[in-house]
């Protein structure tokens, strides 16, 4: 906010017109910019603070947080380096059945698209048996009430004839639907077989993977713990860039020490200085000042 828009919005509020969430919410963005151009500022210039006393604390903690950063990325990369070494080598190792078990495979897949045919057939065969049954259900009420009110004859054999077709059609189906399943029960014991087989002649490579499986976990295992270290370390580090940023912006007018560290960034400091007479302009607004 600059001294104009503030000077407008002052003559604004002595009329009634009150905007203090909207100073609130700029007052906020403008603080989470500052803070990230704090964080930034104290990253480019952190090691030419080395003389600045207030900042020493700040200054030789991220000395030992680089130099223990480093060597942690030098270990994840080696621990990443084993870790491909060891998928290579397990991938190696399964591969080599592919050849004999490549008939299994194809068998099983050929199995399996025909139960797939017969699954849906199955599905087909118990909703027109559904159907049938609330025909028939329809039609034996009708004639229950034709029977109780001496309907005509014809329509009543008519009704019958059709019960005794629905009838047959509804066991014609049931037998169907035995078939089917019968032969979904036979396929899914070849799948069965097939699967045995499949692990029968797997079991050898798998036994000599199992190591470079039991490798390529603790190798995660220790990957995750170097990333989470290196986490906490680079949360470390941009508190201590956000404080040394913090501190050279607000005192390079006063200390020529904080100027000649901020000197490659002046114009960050000044876009920074801007931001503070904007949040503060913004707090006055709001009411919080």
């Amino acid at each position: 906010m600059t001294r104009t828009r503030y000077f407008f919005a002052k003559i604004a509020q002595n009329f009634g017109i009150h905007r203090r969430n909207i100073r609130m919410t700029d007052a906020a963005s403008e603080m989470h910019l500052l803070r990230e151009a704090e964080a930034h500022l104290g990253e480019i210039i952190w090691d030419r603070v080395e003389n600045i006393e207030a900042l020493s604390v700040e200054y030789w903690n991220l000395r030992k947080l680089i130099k223990e950063r480093e060597a942690l990325v030098e270990e994840l990369k080696q621990r990443e380096s084993h870790l491909s070494l060891a998928h290579e080598e397990r991938s190696t190792l399964l591969s080599s059945t592919a050849n004999p078990q490549e008939a299994l495979i194809q068998q099983r897949q050929a199995i399996v698209s025909q139960m797939e045919k017969l699954t849906i057939r199955r599905d087909e065969i118990v909703q027109q048996a559904r159907d049938v049954r609330r025909t028939y259900d329809g039609l034996n009420l009708k004639l229950e009430v034709l029977t109780r009110d001496n309907g005509a004859a014809e329509e009543i054999h008519s009704v019958k004839t059709r019960l005794a077709a629905l009838k047959a059609n509804f066991a014609a189906l049931k037998t169907e639907r035995v078939r089917v399943a019968n032969e979904i029960d036979a396929g899914e014991a070849k799948i069965d077989a097939l699967n045995e087989e499949y692990q029968e002649t797997s079991k050898g490579i798998r036994s000599q993977a199992s190591q470079a499986s039991q490798q390529i976990g603790e190798t995660n295992r220790g990957i995750s713990s170097l990333r989470s270290e290196l986490a906490s370390i680079d949360t470390q580090m941009n508190h201590l860039y956000t404080e040394i940023g913090r501190y050279v912006s607000r005192n390079v007018e006063a200390d020529p020490a904080c100027a000649q560290a901020a000197k490659p960034k002046n114009g960050l400091i000044q876009v920074m200085k801007a931001l503070r007479h904007s949040i503060l302009l913004n707090h006055q607004l709001s009411g919080m000042n």
